[in-house]
């Protein structure tokens, strides 16, 4: 019996020393949103009822009231991660637009919406980012590099016994530490420092996340970029299937893999029918 424990006992020491490192680096994306989340009036996490560090105004500004469907009206919540330091938010006006600005110092944090988006009604997400510099050592294929000066981050629900035997792993070890299962899956639009636009990179950690590449390199720096994107084509292109439920919708900076430094902006997040030709 004592050899029986002193087995199992080893067999999980190793498992927290293979998988939880791995978990603690990807939290920013595998919880970004999952199924469980508090909808509106219900109960909020203690982390998420706490403001982001220096926010102001929080849920009264035009960026967070940025919307064109009645069930995306929740409120935009701070959320950080275990392990990690948190990015600092600020609402404010920038060139004349309503913005929100974080600055990130080896910190990874988000401010997401919960939302509740049946396939069939997915329509268009535009969205809006500024960005100064890029971080130098950033690879999003690398586990040790995988940092972005801006992320949108879409997070979908689906049908979670397709997940491999290690996601479902990552998943409920995501819910042991926060009370929250990983999404199904994950779109991240992301700037990246070398690959090509619509380059499509998966997460290094599980291929549940994956990132479309908008922007590359420094060509576009110091400008504000809009974009509206074909949720539904966008994640066929990134997953080669059909999308469930979007269940979460973020915003994103994170330095803490290479313990750099970032700035960056983002415009009103808006989801809602097409205004122009789809991916423009």
């Amino acid at each position: 019996m004592n050899d029986t424990l002193t087995m199992t006992s080893a067999f999980f020491l190793k498992l927290r020393s293979v998988v939880m490192p791995a978990l603690g680096l990807t939290l920013a994306g595998l919880l970004v949103g999952c199924a469980g989340l508090p909808t509106s009036g219900e109960r909020q996490s203690a982390d998420e009822a706490r403001p982001p560090p220096v926010i102001a105004a929080r849920a009264t500004t035009p960026w967070d009231q940025a919307s064109v469907r009645p069930d995306t009206l929740t409120p935009w919540l701070h959320r950080s991660f275990p392990g990690k330091a948190s990015n600092q938010f600020s609402y404010l006006e920038l060139d004349g637009r309503s913005a929100m600005g974080v600055k990130s110092s080896a910190s990874a944090s988000m401010l997401r919406k919960v939302v509740s988006i049946e396939p069939a009604q997915l329509d268009a997400v535009r969205f809006s980012w500024k960005v100064p510099t890029l971080i130098t050592d950033a690879d999003m294929a690398l586990r040790d590099k995988d940092d972005s000066p801006v992320r949108l981050v879409l997070a979908f629900d689906g049908d979670r016994s397709k997940l491999s035997a290690r996601d479902r792993m990552l998943s409920e070890l995501a819910n042991a530490l926060t009370g929250e299962d990983m999404p199904y899956a994950t779109l991240m639009y992301v700037w990246c420092n070398q690959r090509e636009p619509g380059s499509v990179v998966i997460n290094p950690r599980t291929d549940r996340i994956r990132k479309l590449v908008l922007e590359s390199g420094p060509k576009r720096l110091n400008r504000w970029i809009d974009y509206e994107r074909d949720i539904r084509a966008d994640y066929r292109t990134a997953f080669g299937e059909e999308p469930g439920r979007l269940i979460a919708v973020g915003i994103m900076t994170d330095t803490d893999n290479t313990k750099s430094s970032a700035e960056a902006w983002y415009g009103p997040v808006v989801l809602g029918p097409a205004t122009v030709a789809a991916n423009r």
